[in-house]
């Protein structure tokens, strides 16, 4: 009975999180990226302890599978969040042209 409700619980919160997800307009996708970046973080260090409690051979390889997920999270989470953010820079202005400053009697 209890594998079910735990069952049941799982494909709720799927659920609610594709729908939470799928509303979320695209302004606020990088701050919410760097959110869960923090929460995949949290997740590596459990998955560090999880690995390092070095109780039975199944736990040890859970363990390092946990923590190789969690650390390909949180990379490619800080790359997505990156390129996202660079799509928002503007380009520098440019400067007076070389000449210009030559003539106008600028240093050089």
């Amino acid at each position: 009975m209890t594998s079910i409700i735990e069952l049941y619980v799982f494909v709720l919160a799927a659920f609610v999180g594709y729908q939470v997800i799928t509303r979320v307009p695209p302004l606020l996708h990088t701050p919410l990226m760097s959110a869960t970046n923090a929460i995949s973080a949290i997740s590596l260090v459990g998955s560090l302890v999880l690995a390092g409690a070095n109780r039975d051979q199944v736990s040890n390889w859970l363990g390092f599978i946990a923590v190789m997920s969690a650390t390909i999270n949180v990379v490619g989470g800080f790359l997505i969040t990156d390129r996202m953010l660079k799509m928002f820079r503007r380009d520098p202005k440019p400067g007076p042209p070389k000449a210009l400053e030559s003539k106008t009697g600028g240093a050089g």
